[in-house]
């Protein structure tokens, strides 16, 4: 509840920074955040899958998919964004969640567990410096990090999944973003590279 009070609190500070901050008088523009699918550099946009629950501790990335342009005043974008089609990890039930691109929906895997590590930080040597996912097509084991969940997890996957792009394990960066205009972002933040809550 804490965590999601901060996140609004967030918002709307942000929100009354922007308007305040000189990005335009009148009409409040609108605040969404979403999981990015892809980013294209030379464009200069980004797509993301909405997260429909709004709550920073317990996201739900089961929108739609939304392109917009960045902003092109560096001083109102963060960090590049990490593209990703990993939108769930139920460890529970044993189910990912991936974003299937040629079919632009939201496909359930059930997978077999191999390997589990919980509360396994960040800073962890199983997991400091090293790239994740990890995919072994011979051993057919994939190797993920949650760092939201603090979760290190071996599994593998029907054989056809093993086709897919190393890509398609990977969670991409969560972002936050302002906008008046449809498609055109005024203020981008990176917030999985950046910690909203350092003072």
């Amino acid at each position: 509840m804490g965590k999601k009070l901060k996140w609004w609190a967030l918002v709307a500070s942000l929100a009354a920074t922007l308007v305040l901050g000189g990005l335009g008088c009148g009409e409040l523009g609108k605040v969404d955040q979403g999981r990015v699918i892809a980013f294209d550099k030379d464009k200069e946009t980004v797509t993301f899958i909405n997260d429909v629950k709004h709550d920073a501790a317990n996201p739900d990335y089961s929108g739609a998919p939304v392109t917009f342009a960045l902003p092109k005043d560096p001083a109102e974008r963060g960090e590049d964004p990490k593209a990703g089609l990993r939108m769930k990890l139920d460890t529970k039930t044993r189910e990912i969640i991936i974003y299937d691109l040629p079919t632009k929906s939201m496909k359930h895997i059930t997978y077999t567990l191999i390997d589990q590590k919980e509360n396994v930080a960040k800073t962890s040597p199983l997991v400091e410096g090293k790239k994740f996912p990890m995919v072994d097509k011979d051993k057919k084991a994939i190797t993920v990090y949650s760092g939201r969940q603090k979760l290190l997890v071996t599994f593998s996957v029907p054989e056809e999944y093993f086709a897919l792009p190393d890509y398609t394990w990977e969670a991409g960066d969560e972002v936050r973003i302002y906008y008046k205009e449809p498609g055109k972002i005024a203020r981008f933040m990176n917030i999985t590279k950046t910690d909203i809550f350092k003072k």
